[in-house]
């Protein structure tokens, strides 16, 4: 056992002589107790030093160290702690006392010097136990502390995959929203060559029937040269008779001839003038533009948002979403994705669903986490909620108008069906504003097209 450090029979959590220790699979040894207390802390069955799992919830006692560590701690005990005390390097006496004002040992020689004058003693038997309750205090306070941080971990690692489904989820997203636009694209290419081809059997229709006409006049030409040249051939009689009828046919034949019509060349700039801003102007009259975009990131566990964030809804199970700072937590509201400190700005919420809904702005600095949303900060009407919660709105509505002029500092609400003015406030803004909204039923924020 000389041989043997004292490292081998230290337990690698609590760092002290093994206690009913256990092997684990990995061969690695663990006081019990140690052992079940960091299997709760980490939630996992694994080895504290090498971290490989292990194949048994109640792993074999290891009897031969146990053995061993109970002869080492009986063998101390009866060689008595003097041996193991440290002598004082000044005076070469043991240490007996302590001395409160420099927390640390002293020698009997030490408390009568010049260096401990009027310094206040304790033997050491009495301060240790107040010391140790102050070390396992601390030593309590370390261990939660590891808790917490690996709860914290765990919600660390929640958001790392909530990251990633959160990107997977707006690449799908991406590529749909690209699809419909390379659609359109698609659509209008084959509809502009489709006109393309259609003009061009049009108008090669056209020549084919001038080419018609002129191969008739090149005919009837030919047969008069051919007619013409056998009458200089014939006898003076034969052709005198023939000469009136052959002169009327020149006459035929020297007729106008054919025209290429006005028009009929294709009107190329008809298909390539301008055409990427022709098919944006008319993308523009088939896409929406929303005056505000929700943002995913804010929206309580219980609403679910649309895939164009532009609608919320109530769920009745909390969606799988990280307690990140900018989540609100008791309200069920949800945020603009852009705040503002400037300008005017205007959008149309339609609440025609809902028996209870909340809207307006509030300040980038507003409590979410907790119940002080209501606070301060906030300038909103609601229709069937406590008037505390902001100014109320007793008829059912269909859709509400809300004017933000930062600049003046007024945020007006208006009935957008009958065009009623509801309530203004005039606060006097000094902190970027974001849109709220909280439905009891879906709530839609309305585009622009159809405002």
């Amino acid at each position: 056992m000389d041989s043997l450090s004292a490292d081998d029979f230290s337990c690698p959590v609590c760092i002290e002589i093994f206690k009913d220790p256990v092997v684990l699979s990995c061969s690695h040894s663990v006081c019990k107790e140690c052992l079940q207390q960091f299997w709760r802390t980490k939630e996992t069955q694994e080895c504290p030093v090498c971290r490989r799992r292990s194949s048994r919830d109640d792993p074999p006692c290891n009897r031969v160290l146990k053995n061993l560590c109970e002869s080492l701690l009986k063998e101390r005990k009866e060689k008595g702690s003097s041996e193991f005390e440290e002598l004082c390097s000044l005076h070469s006496e043991k240490f007996k006392l302590f001395c409160l004002e420099d927390k640390q040992l002293v020698c009997l020689v030490c408390r009568d010097s010049q260096k401990h004058v009027n310094h206040t003693f304790r033997p050491i038997g009495e301060v240790v136990p107040s010391y140790k309750e102050e070390l396992n205090t601390a030593l309590k306070s370390l261990q939660e502390k590891l808790t917490h941080n690996e709860k914290i971990k765990g919600e660390f690692e929640k958001t790392v995959q909530h990251i990633k489904s959160q990107a997977d989820h707006t690449e799908h997203q991406i590529k749909q929203q690209f699809e419909k636009l390379h659609q359109f694209l698609r659509d209008e290419e084959e509809a502009t060559i489709t006109a393309l081809r259609e003009e061009e059997e049009q108008k090669k229709q056209m020549m084919e029937e001038k080419l018609e006409e002129i191969n008739s006049l090149i005919s009837a030409v030919s047969y008069s040269i051919k007619d013409m040249e056998e009458m200089m051939k014939a006898s003076d009689v034969c052709f005198l008779k023939k000469f009136p009828v052959s002169m009327e046919r020149v006459q035929i034949s020297l007729q106008p001839d054919p025209q290429t019509p006005s028009g009929a060349l294709i009107d190329v700039p008809r298909y390539l003038g301008n055409l990427p801003f022709r098919v944006w102007k008319k993308m523009q009259d088939t896409i929406q533009n929303t005056p505000v975009i929700l943002d995913p990131n804010t929206a309580h566990p219980l609403l679910i948002l649309s895939d164009d964030l532009t609608s919320a809804s109530w769920s009745d199970n909390k969606q799988p979403v990280p307690d990140n700072p900018e989540r609100f937590d008791i309200y069920r509201f949800v945020l603009g994705s852009e705040g503002f400190n400037s300008g005017t700005h205007c959008w149309d919420v339609e609440v025609k669903e809902s028996l209870c809904w909340h809207l307006g702005v509030t300040t980038a600095s507003n409590q979410r986490k907790g119940d002080d949303f209501f606070d301060t900060g906030l300038w909103s009407v609601q229709h069937g909620l406590a008037d505390y919660f902001g100014f109320p709105v007793k008829q059912n509505l269909q859709r509400v108008r809300v004017d933000l002029d930062y600049d003046r500092g007024t945020v007006s609400f208006s009935d957008l069906v009958t065009n009623t003015h509801l309530h203004t406030f005039t606060p006097t803004f000094t902190d970027t504003v974001f849109p709220f909204f909280y439905s009891f039923a879906p709530l839609r924020i309305l585009p622009f097209d159809s405002q």
